[in-house]
């Protein structure tokens, strides 16, 4: 294959994956359907939850006002940060551009569409980070491509939010682990110079 061929074939390349993130690039938070799905999510307990722990019950229905209901194949329900959680963390800034919003980086449930009334109980996973959040339903059609939305809080995201307390310190097998290694740390370096006394006793003895 000649330079100019391998050359045409690159350029043929990078124009494909240009077009298809062009493409991404204009899918819009603002353009989707807002509250086409009635969503909740109970907390397990009051007050601040615990990562790894504690679980939420979540529901999710499709919405008496909902239009674009005919396009829904796909429900993917995600843990998203409340603006509280946001702030000076640009990792977790909310955009309108859908490629770029990482407000709902943690992912729940995906299930198929189903009109009828849906639950799922989630134990938050142990690398939930410390924060305030809610919950947040995402209808998807067959391109995998988002068209509407539901969430368990007002659009302002300040009601019905929850904190989450992330795992902290170390976990009980690490520190078993930690306390076998020293103990086995003293007693190799006691039979060591118990070793080297004798060596010298010996040696002193010829």
């Amino acid at each position: 294959m000649s330079i100019y061929k391998i050359i045409l074939a690159s350029f043929l390349i990078c124009l494909v994956i240009q077009l298809s993130h062009g493409a991404t690039k204009e899918r819009l938070f603002s353009d989707l359907e807002k509250g086409a799905l009635e969503v909740t999510a109970k907390p397990s307990r009051q007050g601040v939850l615990d990562a790894g722990i504690d679980k939420l019950s979540i529901t999710w229905k499709l919405s008496s006002t909902a239009k674009k209901q005919a396009n829904f194949t796909t429900i993917k329900v995600k843990l998203c940060y409340a603006p509280v959680s946001q702030v000076d963390r640009p990792w977790r800034k909310t955009e309108n551009e859908l490629f770029k919003d990482k407000t709902c980086p943690h992912k729940i449930i995906t299930r198929a569409y189903n009109k009828s009334s849906q639950s799922f109980k989630y134990t938050l996973e142990r690398d939930i980070p410390t924060g305030t959040y809610f919950v947040r339903a995402y209808a998807v059609d067959a391109k995998d491509h988002e068209v509407a939305f539901g969430q368990s809080t007002n659009e302002a995201k300040t009601t019905n939010v929850f904190s989450v307390q992330a795992i902290s310190g170390r976990h009980k097998s690490l520190d078993i682990a930690s306390i076998c290694f020293s103990v086995f740390s003293v007693l190799a370096l006691l039979v060591f110079f118990v070793n080297e006394k004798r060596k010298a006793k010996l040696e002193q003895s010829k």
